[in-house]
This record gives C-alpha cells, sequence and structure tokens, in this order.
C-alpha cells in the first residue's frame, strides 16, 4: 500500500548540509571566541560531522566546536548535551538568541556575498533525488523543512528537479511540522470532497512524513488528529544510535534505511 501523499524533510532525509553546517559553524566561532588561526584546527570537522544530531537549535552549533577544541570527547558531549554547551555559551556573555543571531548573521553573510559558494557546500545522499522525481509523478509530493523554501528551491532547480515552489514548505512558514501536516491534510481532503460526498465527510488522506529527527516525529505523533500520518525516521539523516532504537521500540514510528528506501516507496 503507498500514501496518497509523500512529505520529506529536507537537511538529514533529501539533502546533506554537513559541511555547510561546519563551515557556517566555524565562521560564528572565530566571530564569538576569536581564536589564533581563522582555519579550523585539523580533523576538527571529522569530529564534528557525527555529532551534529544533538544540536537542536543555532546557537548550540559554534559551543559544539568549543567543546571539542576544549577537548571533550563524544562519549562527554553526546548524553550531556546541550547542558555540556551553557559553560561555553557563558565565556561568550551573550544569551542563546544572542549567539544565534549572530550564527546566522555569519550564514546570511556568505549567501548575500556569494551564494553558489554556498549551494556548493550541499550533496544529495544517494537515490534520493530519484525518490523524490518519482514521487512527484505519482503523487501529491511536499517538502516540510526548516530550511528557507528559496534554497531547496534553488538546490532543486540546480539538481535537475522540477518541484513547484507551493509544494516546499520551508522555514517561511513559521509553523511546527505537525500543524503544516494538519494543514496538508485539511487541503487534500478539500479536494476528494466532491469525489466522496455519496458517502459524507471524506476519510482524511494517507500521508506518509519521512524525518530524521525523532523528536519533530514525536511531536506529530502527539497530535491525536494526525493519527492517519505514518511516521518514517531516516537512519541515515541526523540522529544517533539511541533514537534509532527508540523508534524501533514505537509502534507508530518505522526506522527507514537509504538502502530500502527504494523498495519501500515502490520507486524503480
Amino acid at each position: 500500500m503507498q500514501p496518497d501523499v509523500l512529505a520529506f524533510d529536507f537537511d538529514g532525509v533529501i539533502c546533506d548540509g554537513l559541511i555547510e553546517y561546519f563551515q557556517t559553524a566555524w565562521r560564528a566561532y572565530c566571530k564569538l571566541f576569536k581564536p589564533d588561526s581563522l582555519e579550523p584546527p585539523k580533523g576538527l570537522a571529522k569530529q564534528f560531522y557525527p555529532l551534529r544530531p544533538v544540536i537542536e537549535t543555532g546557537w548550540e552549533m559554534p559551543m559544539l566546536l568549543r567543546a571539542l577544541v576544549s577537548g571533550k570527547t563524544a562519549e562527554e558531549i553526546i548524553p550531556g548535551w546541550p547542558t555540556l554547551a551553557l559553560p561555553f555559551l557563558e565565556e561568550t556573555h551573550l544569551t542563546q538568541a544572542e549567539a544565534a543571531k549572530i550564527l546566522d548573521g555569519e550564514r546570511d553573510h556568505w549567501i548575500a556575498t556569494d551564494l553558489d559558494n554556498w549551494l556548493a557546500q550541499h550533496r544529495f545522499y544517494p537515490n534520493m533525488l530519484t525518490v523524490l522525481q518519482a514521487s512527484l509523478e505519482k503523487r501529491p509530493t511536499y517538502i516540510v523543512s526548516t530550511k528557507e523554501g528559496r534554497f531547496i528551491q534553488q538546490l532543486l532547480k540546480q539538481s535537475s528537479v522540477a518541484m513547484p515552489a507551493e509544494n516546499i514548505l520551508g522555514k517561511e512558514v513559521k509553523r511546527p511540522k505537525y500543524e503544516t501536516l494538519r494543514l496538508l491534510t485539511a487541503s487534500h481532503m478539500a479536494q476528494t470532497k466532491i469525489d466522496q460526498e455519496a458517502k459524507g465527510y471524506p476519510d482524511p488522506p494517507s500521508i506518509w512524513f519521512i524525518e530524521d529527527r525523532i523528536k519533530a516525529l514525536q511531536s506529530v505523533k502527539k497530535q491525536s488528529d494526525l493519527d492517519h500520518v505514518e511516521l518514517f525516521l531516516a537512519d541515515w539523516g541526523y540522529n544517533l544510535g539511541p533514537e534509532r532504537q527508540a523508534a524501533q521500540e514505537d509502534n507508530r514510528i518505522h526506522l527507514l534505511s537509504l538502502d530500502s528506501v527504494v523498495q519501500r516507496f515502490d520507486i524503480v
């Protein structure tokens, strides 16, 4: 059985933005901590990449670098984050919001001064552009993301994926992902109401939502009116072993591997 509607997160599901995350975090780190060299220490990026899943909000990104530069290990960081980040934030004498604003400012400056270079720091996970394109041809397909929709559109366009702008629901919509899924449900119910008038109010569409952050999926799960949404955790994205284990133990959340995604979504 296949869904009526398919919704993808973007970063960590379709697009791998780890290179950009590290470089933006390093730019903010230099602004906040003023290291002797503007070149990141050798090996720092490789330490950062597998720990990206611990970060929930932007202010934490340069703090993770500060923790690593200060000698903190993955074994210390994973269970203790983000509490572990707070002493590093105190070094800056800034609030979380102020530190996040500096990070956003560094990214905005990079985008404004060299958009092509910024876009070039993104990669796509194997097969995921094929999956997205094939889904677009089969059913209503959306991207539900916290990344700005205009950048998603540019990244897809560069890769020859033609996705309608109205199907890309990014940071600019300013609402939780579960609310976006609620609105997609209402929209598709309205479209099918005429066809289903004979049996009364239409049934909600079958929606599948693929996300790499288990907390986002758990937030959807808490919405009693979204029981018709099938939830998938992308194990190739920004998540850790305990989160993948939690998905396996949850009867509402399906753990999805990159190897099986083509078969699971009946795309050949």
